[in-house]
């Protein structure tokens, strides 16, 4: 049989290549003469980065030395962003301003700064087109790091340019986008899953910013943070809305990113048809994927329900393998939770790739039990 692996990372404990690689492992260790491809998944969040340059063939990784998430000036982190044979630049907020760099966590300083300064460097290489993933930030700035990093002036009452943080944003008295770097020949597409809007009930800083740290106090001033942005933004960019779908991932710099002329695209989606996975899918008898944590929003953009939806054979089967199952499954053939195979989920923590292989091997045992 043919059988494709396209799971995406499990957060915390195993990447994607990692996942997919252990999966295949543990499936050609019960069925070792089917045909498997291993192709390691991302919806634009941790991850993206190794999923390309793991299986798209002359990709280069392109050290670059940024701003971290908390600093004010100095370049501190070594990150990379990968340029592809085609000339397409991929950027990775995760690795550059992301929430794993934000130690301890400061809701109010936190800054996507050197998410701008990355895609500075490879608009410098002179990249055709840019896929910006955002997953992952540490920060709920609306994206304000990054036009600075891009030549915007985001200035007080004073003239002053504003500090850094969605905490400062309530100083901002003016913005001028007449510096703005311009996009590259083919665009700029903001790869998310989030469809949240900038603002309200359902806004970056309402919905995201306790997992940031932002105690109720501080959510409600960078929803305050954020209106003032969007009220001077959208008066100097006509592509800047609030309201529009995905505006407010990553703290709001899908707004920040809209504002500059790039546009929204399922990050699934996009990672999945530079990879080749929807052809891969149509012609295999198995499709194994899965997550970390398999929930009510896993259908809605993520990678294991992006793959479930890919069209496919009639007779093919799609297998669903997560840490641990909080949501219904009923469009997986075959489900394996590594909590319950490993006896809980600090057992499954602890050793996660033994477990990933074991589900492998699983999954292929109940597929020869069915043939």
């Amino acid at each position: 049989m043919r059988v494709v692996f396209a799971p995406d990372s499990f957060k915390g404990s195993a990447t994607a290549t990692e996942v997919a690689t252990t999966l295949a492992e543990g499936w050609a260790s019960v069925r070792p003469r089917d045909d498997v491809r291993v192709l390691p998944m991302a919806d634009g969040g941790e991850g993206t980065l190794d999923a390309f340059e793991s299986v798209i063939p002359g990709s280069r990784r392109m050290p670059v030395a940024v701003t971290g998430p908390l600093e004010r000036e100095t370049r501190s982190i070594r990150a990379y962003w990968l340029l592809l044979p085609d000339g397409t630049g991929v950027v990775e907020l995760a690795s550059t301003s992301g929430l794993t760099l934000a130690q301890p966590l400061a809701p109010l300083e936190a800054h996507t700064l050197g998410f701008g300064q990355a895609i500075a460097d490879a608009l410098d290489h002179g990249v055709d087109r840019l896929l910006l993933a955002i997953g992952g930030s540490s920060s709920t700035d609306g994206g304000a790091g990054v036009l600075t990093a891009l030549g915007a002036r985001l200035l007080d009452e004073s003239g002053n340019p504003v500090l850094p943080g969605g905490g400062a944003l309530c100083s901002l008295a003016s913005v001028d986008l007449t510096g703005m770097r311009e996009l590259p020949a083919s665009g700029a597409q903001i790869l998310s899953d989030v469809n949240n809007p900038l603002l309200g009930p359902q806004g970056a800083a309402a919905v995201f910013g306790e997992q940031k740290g932002a105690d109720a106090s501080e959510r409600a001033l960078l929803e305050a943070g954020l209106h003032q942005l969007a009220d001077l933004l959208g008066a100097s960019s006509p592509m800047a809305s609030a309201s529009a779908a995905g505006a407010g991932a990553a703290g709001g710099t899908g707004f920040g990113l809209l504002s500059w002329g790039a546009k929204l695209a399922p990050g699934s989606e996009v990672v999945g048809a530079s990879l080749g996975l929807p052809s891969e899918v149509s012609r295999a008898d198995v499709i194994v994927t899965g997550e970390g944590r398999f929930d009510a929003q896993s259908s809605a953009g993520k990678v294991a329900g992006y793959v479930a939806a890919l069209p496919r054979q009639q007779h093919a089967s799609v297998m669903l393998v997560a840490g641990s199952v909080e949501a219904a499954v009923d469009e997986f053939a075959q489900v394996r939770s590594l909590s319950e195979l490993a006896g809980g989920a600090a057992a499954s923590m602890a050793d996660p790739l033994r477990w990933i292989r074991e589900a492998g091997a699983s999954l292929a045992a109940s597929e020869s039990r069915a043939v």
